[in-house]
């Protein structure tokens, strides 16, 4: 019987089954349970009742840890998502479930008409998508799924499939999303960047006339109580947002909103590395793509990175100004000295790290935000860089008295530890900061992260995300990235355990 099989079949008790078998009633089982339970045959539900489709970066996250109950359904994940890629590149942020009723999600299928207002971009005729993006976690997922089972890889052709694909749509983003003409790739949307009502977007969304309130209906208030999800006025902007991009075809040009952010941009260059290992493994050098992912995280320093804050900032390319509030320019002021020290330690490691207070298009949004701490996960990041994020990681605005890393600053004034990505932590970003942790060296915090997590997800019910302080459980249960991230630390524990050591880069 093959993994698969073994995580499907079910005897008269009905246990989850896989090798290793875990402990009766174990956070492995429990986590193999809300994959098992969220799987629909060919790809897996964020949760059943708040998400019944197909989502981008989920299906991501979720690939990455179901690979260790199932490398072949891993590679099933991911490769159902990028069956529905359109002809420009784009992966879409929602694959449509067709059996799935049009009131159970919004938007639905007939509000985003990928196929037919998607047509000059190459929308699928035989499958509903949305027309926006999320973040490009793929290949690094693709390369782990890979590394899970190498032999069951090749013997399928999984990476010579999903190589063009996933190329493709990295051109996509480094192209057709330049829309600062610094290098780097904008959202269109804060859908796209994944922390949907992050107070990063505040500013840049207040230049949108919200949707009629009785144009849409919201299907989230079904699921979950209404001070956690995200308020009527701006999910108004969202609407207006996506329907002016789907009316004007699903082009880029001259969107109202588009943001540089560092989370989106920092798993774009991460996923650089993990093509240029696929490259290598499929016979090529992957030279090129090695040195684009460095190039970029220069690019990423020079455009987001602020040493006065020691993190890096959301940069909104529609505003014809830096708007960092004046406090923030004085202290910026103040600490000129220290500025000059670690950018001039910066330089002898090769990188630019010039102020954000220059002419480059648009302007640094002050809001501090968990994206902004992201990059953390790139491993040619200069020294001095990593030190100062760790320090940020670790001081008041985000790591005073919490469990997990929350999602927004502590000490910022839209801070709501419950509200939809205002505060509350999340597993798949906290994740992200362990993996990076380990990939610098800093074993211990990384170790403290993972055992906080572990304990969160499994006492929350593996929620979709917690108070920061107390873990107390907010939106969906059963959610499946928390679960198939809880399954790829217990997995990395248990090689720690086995192996003696404290862990590093898991592939």
């Amino acid at each position: 019987m093959d993994r698969t099989a073994q995580l499907t079949f079910r005897p008269a008790a009905r246990e989850v089954v896989y090798d290793p078998v875990p402990a009766q009633d174990s956070p492995h089982l429990r986590a193999a349970r809300v994959l098992e339970g969220n799987w629909t045959g060919t790809s897996t539900v964020p949760s059943r009742g708040l998400y019944p489709h197909q989502w981008s970066w989920d299906s991501g996250f979720i690939a990455i840890g179901l690979r260790h109950l199932s490398p072949l359904r891993a590679q099933t994940e991911l490769e159902t998502l990028l069956a529905a890629q359109w002809g420009d590149g784009r992966i879409p942020h929602i694959v449509f479930n067709p059996s799935v009723p049009l009131d159970a999600y919004f938007p639905s299928p007939d509000f985003w008409r990928s196929s037919t207002a998607g047509r000059a971009a190459g929308a699928p005729r035989t499958v509903q998508t949305s027309g926006i993006v999320q973040p490009p976690v793929h290949a690094l997922a693709a390369w782990l799924v890979h590394c899970a089972d190498p032999g069951l890889s090749r013997a399928r052709g999984f990476l010579a499939g999903v190589y063009p694909r996933l190329a493709a749509w990295h051109r996509y983003l480094l192209h057709r999303r330049d829309l600062g003409g610094g290098g780097l790739a904008s959202v269109v949307h804060p859908w796209e960047q994944g922390m949907d009502n992050n107070p990063c977007w505040d500013a840049p969304l207040a230049r949108v006339t919200p949707a009629p309130a009785r144009s849409f209906r919201r299907a989230d208030l079904a699921h979950g109580a209404p001070e956690d999800r995200p308020t009527d006025l701006d999910y108004g902007r969202y609407v207006r947002l996506a329907t002016d991009y789907r009316d004007r075809g699903y082009a880029d040009e001259d969107s109202a909103f588009a943001v540089e952010d560092p989370a989106f941009n920092a798993l774009l260059i991460a996923s650089e590395h993990a093509l240029a290992r696929i490259a290598r493994e499929l016979g090529a050098t992957g030279t090129a793509r090695q040195a684009r992912a460095e190039r970029l995280t220069g690019v990423l320093i020079d455009r987001l990175w602020d040493p006065a804050e020691g993190m890096f900032f959301c940069r909104d390319i529609r505003s014809s100004r830096d708007i960092r509030s004046s406090r923030d320019i004085r202290s910026s002021q103040d600490t000129r000295s220290s500025q000059d020290a670690r950018s001039s330690q910066d330089a002898r490691n090769g990188q630019d790290t010039r102020s954000s207070q220059d002419t480059r298009s648009g302007g640094l949004l002050p809001e501090r935000s968990v994206s902004g701490l992201v990059p953390l996960l790139l491993p040619t990041l200069p020294r001095a860089v990593v030190a100062a994020l760790v320090r940020t990681l670790a001081g008041p605005h985000f790591g005073a008295g919490t469990r997990l890393v929350p999602s927004y600053d502590l000490l910022g004034e839209a801070f709501d530890p419950h509200r939809y990505w205002r505060g509350p932590a999340w597993f798949n970003t906290s994740w992200l900061l362990e993996r990076g942790l380990r990939v610098h060296g800093e074993t211990e915090r990384a170790g403290a992260l993972r055992e906080a997590m572990l304990d969160t997800a499994d006492a929350s019910g593996f929620a979709e995300y917690v108070d920061p302080s107390t873990g107390a459980a907010c939106g969906a249960t059963g959610f499946s990235w928390t679960a198939a991230l809880t399954l790829d630390l217990l997995e990395a524990k248990t090689a720690d355990t086995t192996n003696g050591s404290k862990g590093g880069d898991r592939g």
